[in-house]
């Protein structure tokens, strides 16, 4: 199902590919991939047995992007292993990780969804006029469900990091 309108581009309405993810549920399958020593694979069950956070951004090429990045790897840094964090964009893994170590990026990976767009595509955060991801945050408990959501409204601004955050502490205890 396409949602016209649900976000915009520097005021341009645009349309996501997909139905939204909601409260509750769970995440539809799909494969993203990081690089590390070669490129390697992230699936769903791969994020079981720690509360999870992906950021989803357009472009770690992005000033805005870098931002979400940089605060999250911040702010999340000191939870180490308690937690997954994921950055998701359609950057190519090699770019992704170039930029994680220039701007020393730690306590996130970084994962594409260059190949197939099936992670944008079965999120609902496939911007079908530009295929990049939408702006989202999304936070998972460790059985994989998801327990806070947000699709940035205006795809060039920045996400409401405080009730992510909280919602994944919450879940850290």
């Amino acid at each position: 199902m396409a949602r016209t309108g649900a976000v915009t581009f520097k005021g341009t309405p645009m349309t996501l590919v997909g139905d939204e993810l909601k409260v509750g549920s769970k995440l539809p399958d799909f494969t993203i991939h990081y690089f590390e020593g070669g490129l390697k694979p992230i699936k769903p069950a791969d994020l079981l047995g720690k509360p999870t956070i992906i950021s989803v951004v357009p472009s770690l090429d992005t000033g805005i992007c870098q931002i979400q990045t940089k605060k999250f790897n911040s702010e999340l840094a000191g939870m180490g292993d308690k937690i997954n964090a994921v950055t998701v964009s359609r950057d190519l893994p090699f770019a992704m990780n170039r930029f994680c170590g220039a701007e020393e990026i730690k306590a996130m990976k970084v994962g594409s969804d260059y190949q197939s767009g099936e992670f944008g595509n079965k999120l609902g955060l496939m911007i079908d006029e530009l295929k990049l991801l939408a702006r989202a945050v999304i936070v998972l408990d460790a059985a994989g469900s998801v327990v806070y959501t947000e699709i940035v409204p205006e795809v060039a601004s920045e996400p409401n990091y405080e009730p992510a955050i909280a919602a994944l502490k919450g879940l850290v205890g």
